[in-house]
């Protein structure tokens, strides 16, 4: 059994992404990284991402192409205030879904390590960034 069929499929990563937006949508830091006025075509990106990442239908690649995630996140600074704005954001969606411990701890390890992947500049304390 796949994760995306263990922790119930569609609605479940739908609930996911969408709680997940609720908190993009006030985050000061976050929220101009998504141009888009309406965050929906950003969440339903994510949405589709995630479920073909963990088993579910290849919509997303089918749609896209290869995911390319960096490249796709190349345009926006990303350094360790974002990605810990990201991950507080992403940490209390997943909690919100309260799956089973060995499903959510599968899952945000991997959301864990993709918000450090997506890093693409150092924060240099000595001038301020």
């Amino acid at each position: 059994m796949t994760l995306f069929e263990a922790v119930g499929g569609e609605p479940t990563f739908r609930r996911l992404v969408d709680e997940f937006y609720a908190g993009i949508a006030t985050d000061p830091l976050l929220r101009p990284m998504y141009p888009e006025e309406d965050l929906g075509p950003a969440a339903d990106r994510m949405t589709l991402f995630l479920m073909q990442y963990w088993g579910g239908p290849n919509t997303y690649s089918a749609q896209r192409g290869h995911p390319r995630l960096r490249m796709r996140h190349a345009p926006f600074r990303i350094g360790a205030a974002e990605r810990d704005a990201w991950l507080r954001n992403m940490r209390r969606a997943v909690d919100r879904l309260d799956l089973e411990p060995e499903l959510a701890t599968t899952l945000w390890d991997y959301l864990e390590r993709a918000a450090y992947f997506m890093v693409n500049v150092e924060d240099d304390p000595a001038h301020g960034v």
